[in-house]
């Protein structure tokens, strides 16, 4: 050991001698002037561009050699225990309550008295039972009329619904009635004298009993029956029952929704019109059937059906068979911007006494029911959106109807005496004849927000008549313009603007020992404007006013039958629950 710690020591002095000796040579170099002729200026070729990609040149490849990894699953208790989460909360504005009943009570010109009362009861959510109750009249409101010319409308209405899981079923029953004046007479009988000799007053009552049932998960999807008795104060009588069914009937694996329908309608007048002239009786017994089926391919939809119709006629009415077609369909053009759409329907109307008393509450007595015939009603139209508060509709018809129903002034007679109260021409009659309609109608609908809603509508009417000169009391253009605002708070209105254009009408004068005269008349169009509003003082009190007539127009609604003037109406509702 000593030995070799010599030998490293001697090593070691001998290598520092060595450095000390070449440190201590003379340098050889000397300070020389070098001139630079040209400066330097490299090339391309000095230097190498390094690839992307080298090329490894390397004869030595090593293998990859391939690892088998093997996890060891070691459950590791854990003590962390999550904070449950608690979902954000919205604060929203407390609802207003929803009352089932409410009572409406209101006073206006003209001694107008409107009364409004209805009650629903709800049993344990499987039936109810509702009425419904109103009364509104006025009195003495049109200007330089002698006859009464006040109305009044009298109507209640009851319910029963029972509800079951696949099966719901209601029963109801009501009566209506409407006390109207014939105070439309002639110039030359509008005077006191004349005025002393007519009882103008007139009324009709409304009866009826029926029921609904609907089915779920079935073929046979609902049925309505209703068995109604109309009569008026002059001993004139109608029955109409009625009976409508829907079902879907199983066709080779396809199914046909069918409508079924059964009427019979029995009635008679009370009186002929004419000096003896027999009294109009009618009645039929109608069996209608229509099946369509319904065809969807993509935006296509196509309903093909018919309509059968069979008339068993009794008394003044013949008997019939008829075939009417039955075709729809829409097709989406530009999904809910554009859609088209169009038919080539018809169908039998059965008319009633009821119904154009409705239409006309200055009929006389002396009636002749009869069924209209639609023989077809062929129409296009396309509606759709043109923002997503904006939407349109426009449509074309034609329709042809055989036996259509025209209100007609009735004959007055030059000799006055002992004539009934709507022989002074002061009453209307129904005529019947063929008539082509076509017709044009356009609406638009604005809904600017959920508080406002605005519309207009126009249409245009031209009719071809068979016997008749003209289209009596039917007019060439409708139009009307509407807007709802509801307020977020309190406040709500509304306004409606109307338009009816020029109807023809005939008056005629039964002359004794004479012949008679008979003059065309023209009914000017009318406007009409009116306007409502209200305020609701808490959750279970509003107040309103309506305005009617707001241009104050003395205007016809049918010949010589002038309409009340500037109206108001104002009154509360009050909603409550039992």
């Amino acid at each position: 050991m000593r030995k070799q710690f010599q030998y490293i020591l001697f090593t070691v002095i001998a290598l520092l001698g060595v450095s000390i000796t070449f440190a201590q040579e003379k340098d050889t170099i000397t300070t020389d002037v070098i001139n630079v002729v040209k400066p330097y200026t490299p090339t391309i070729s000095d230097a190498f561009k390094v690839k992307t990609t080298p090329t490894l040149d390397d004869n030595a490849t090593t293998e990859k050699k391939p690892i088998d990894y093997n996890i060891l699953s070691v459950p590791v208790a854990s003590t962390f225990t999550p904070t449950k989460g608690k979902a954000a909360t919205i604060e929203r504005e407390k609802a207003s309550p929803l009352y089932d009943n409410y009572a409406t009570l209101g006073f206006g010109s003209y001694k107008t008295l409107l009364g409004e009362v209805y009650v629903t009861k709800e049993f344990k959510r499987i039936g109810s039972f509702g009425a419904y109750l109103s009364h509104l009249q006025s009195r003495n409101g049109v200007d330089d009329k002698y006859l009464d010319d006040g109305y009044a409308t009298t109507k209640f209405d009851i319910d029963y619904i029972k509800r079951y899981r696949d099966l719901t079923w209601s029963l109801k029953a009501g009566i209506n009635y409407q006390d109207y004046n014939w105070y439309g007479v002639p110039d030359n009988y509008n005077n006191a004298n004349i005025a002393r000799r007519i009882d103008p007053n007139h009324a009709f009552y409304d009866v009826y009993f029926g029921g609904d049932v609907s089915f779920d998960y079935t073929y046979i999807k609902s049925g309505s029956l209703i068995l109604r008795r109309f009569l008026d104060g002059i001993d004139s009588n109608e029955y109409h029952l009625k009976f409508t069914g829907t079902a879907d009937l199983p066709i080779m694996d396809e199914e046909i929704s069918t409508d079924v329908r059964l009427e019979y309608l029995s009635g008679m007048a009370s009186h002929a019109y004419a000096s003896g002239s027999s009294i109009p009786e009618y009645g039929n017994l109608l069996l209608g059937v229509s099946p369509t089926y319904q065809l969807r391919r993509d935006n296509l939809t196509l309903n093909v059906g018919v309509t059968l119709a069979y008339m068993l006629g009794m008394r003044d009415t013949a008997s019939d068979f008829y075939i009417f077609p039955n075709v729809t369909g829409s097709y989406r053009i530009v999904d809910d911007v554009v859609i088209a759409y169009g038919g080539f329907k018809g169908d039998l109307i059965q008319n009633t006494y009821r119904d154009f008393a409705n239409a006309n509450p200055y009929v006389s007595p002396t009636l002749t029911i009869k069924p209209t015939e639609k023989g077809y009603d062929a129409y296009l139209g396309v509606l759709g959106k043109v923002t997503n508060t904006i939407s349109y509709n426009a449509k074309v018809s034609y329709m042809s109807e055989r036996d259509k129903g025209l209100f007609k002034n009735n004959a007055s007679y030059s000799n006055q005496n002992n004539l009934d109260a709507y022989k002074y021409g002061n009453s209307f009659s129904v005529v019947y004849d063929d008539v082509k309609t076509f017709n044009f109608k356009g609406e638009l609908t604005v809904d600017a927000n959920r508080n406002l809603k605005m519309g207009l509508r126009a249409e245009y009417f031209a009719y071809d008549t068979n016997l008749e000169e003209y289209a009596w009391n039917l007019p060439n253009i409708k139009a009307s313009i509407f807007g709802d605002y509801q307020s977020d708070d309190k406040w709500f209105a509304g306004a409606n603007f109307f338009y009816v254009g020029e109807r023809k009408d005939l008056e005629t004068v039964i002359n004794t020992g004479a012949d008679n005269t008979s003059n065309v008349v023209s009914l000017k169009g009318y406007i009409d404007l009116n306007l409502n509003g209200g305020y609701n003082i808490n959750e279970r009190l509003s107040a309103f006013i309506k305005l009617n007539n707001i241009a104050n127009q003395d205007y016809e609604r049918f010949n010589h039958y002038n309409v009340q003037g500037f109206q108001v109406l104002a009154g509360a509702t009050y909603k409550f629950d039992f």
